[in-house]
């Protein structure tokens, strides 16, 4: 999608500066911004898909009273204290050097998760934080929260997101800051709950941050985005952008449109 979207922002930007002699950003700037957004906002949906499969797993393993191994196929996951009924529960995920998991993407370092309940539970909270801990070659920091709400009127569950003074750095030692105020609806896959793969999604909410070069973005979820895991996709909803001065983007994945002022265009996924 990105490789479509970018060319037509940069025709955008530049037609936007011949007519603005006073830009608050340049093309290139405000491109990077949206691309950046775009990675860190993967690495977080992917942070937060983790975790509930980490506490999921948590709940088999405690069931059997045992401790994870590590294998070729996973982290360690450690779970204190290991019984079905106390709670908190400390929930360690350890990538140790480096795991290449099912999806393609290599994890490395430790996630920590403090849970007030199983994940199913309405009202149990979910709080993650990260040592050293990477995707691919991204160090990802800050706060990932979670908070079950119960089942909706069509039954399914739906879960508070909250990110606070999350950030990525990239190998190059750039900096990406990002937030999240959403709510997450879980679609498809909550009868298979030890199966994170089949997972569906919709989300709800606002997102914002600043560029590595101090570019603030926000975007607001117009229409529910629906996310599906594997393979990793937006099947529809829409998302409006807005990039420094930039205040009229909007993306609709139903229709595979982005709209810039007025003016639509095709991209491709």
């Amino acid at each position: 999608m990105r490789k479509m979207i970018v060319p037509i922002l940069a025709l955008f930007f530049i037609s936007c500066q011949e007519d603005d002699p006073k830009p608050h950003v340049d093309s290139a700037s405000a491109m990077e911004a949206l691309t950046e957004y775009a990675i860190v906002n993967k690495v977080f949906q992917d942070a937060g898909n983790n975790s509930g499969d980490a506490v999921l797993s948590s709940e088999n393993s405690a069931s059997v009273s045992k401790i994870s191994k590590a294998n070729a196929e996973g982290p360690i996951i450690t779970v204190e204290p290991l019984d079905l009924t106390t709670f908190p529960k400390t929930i360690t995920v350890d990538y140790q050097e480096g795991v290449l998991c099912k999806d393609g993407i290599t994890r490395k370092g430790i996630a920590t998760i403090v849970s007030t309940n199983w994940y199913g539970i309405e009202g149990s909270e979910h709080t993650t934080t990260f040592n050293n801990y990477y995707h691919n070659d991204y160090k990802v920091e800050g706060t990932h929260y979670v908070k079950n709400l119960g089942e909706n009127t069509d039954g399914d569950l739906q879960y508070t997101v909250v990110i606070e003074n999350g950030k990525i750095t990239t190998k190059m030692g750039k900096t990406i800051n990002y937030t999240e105020n959403s709510t997450r609806t879980w679609v498809a896959g909550s009868d298979t709950p030890f199966n994170i793969w089949d997972d569906e999604y919709m989300l709800d909410g606002t997102q914002s941050g600043v560029s590595s070069k101090g570019v603030e973005y926000s975007l607001t979820i117009e229409e529910s985005l629906h996310f599906v895991l594997l393979p990793r996709s937006i099947k529809s909803g829409i998302l409006d952008i807005d990039v420094a001065n930039i205040k009229d983007i909007k993306l609709n994945y139903t229709t595979s449109t982005i709209t810039i002022l007025g003016q639509t265009f095709p991209f491709g996924n």
